[in-house]
């Protein structure tokens, strides 16, 4: 924890959070336009005191990889789906798991889409698990843990609200995100 909070420190960034450390919860993370997001992110997170899982493809998964993306909480995500439907695992692993936080980037890629996916949405849905909007700022440098979001059933709706809430904030590459439709 301590040495997360001074890594980050010195790097210049802060962390603001006000979101109780739920035992079960979804975190959705954006803007998500560079590998850094991922370090920015579990340094934040672990300069809490807390600690989450996070999906990744499957391609990154490769030995020796592999071993440490599992030992921090690295889940792989297929995209052939030879590994069935992401999101009924996920929905599984949350009702069989009496702790479990988990870090999704709803825009699936660090490339520029409007199209975000819905399947966070869905797995809270499904499960009653909270989803704790959580931005990375990259003009400001900061982290904010800070708005809890409850999914409706609405997925229209819901990611509408969503997407407002991250329209302020600037990923490290602002042309490769937006939160337009």
């Amino acid at each position: 924890m301590r040495l997360a909070s001074l890594i980050l420190k010195l790097m210049g960034w802060k962390v603001t959070v006000s979101v109780p450390d739920f035992p079960k919860c979804i975190i959705c993370v954006a803007p998500h336009t560079s590998n850094l997001d991922f370090i920015i992110g579990k340094l934040a997170y672990a300069s809490i005191g807390r600690k989450a899982g996070f999906l990744m493809k499957s391609t990154w998964f490769f030995f020796p990889l592999g071993i440490i993306f599992r030992a921090i909480g690295g889940v792989p995500v297929y995209r052939d789906k030879r590994k069935g439907d992401l999101t009924r695992q996920l929905i599984d692993r949350f009702n069989s798991a009496s702790r479990l936080a988990l870090a999704i980037t709803p825009e699936g890629t660090r490339s520029l889409t409007s199209k975000w996916h819905t399947g966070f949405l869905r797995i809270a849905a499904a499960t009653g698990v909270p989803v704790i909007l959580g931005a990375i700022d990259f003009a400001t440098k900061d982290v904010y843990l800070t708005h809890v979001f409850t999914p409706t059933g609405d997925m229209e709706a819901d990611m509408r609200a969503v997407k407002d809430y991250y329209r302020p904030f600037t990923g490290r590459h602002p042309d490769q995100f937006t939160t337009s439709d």
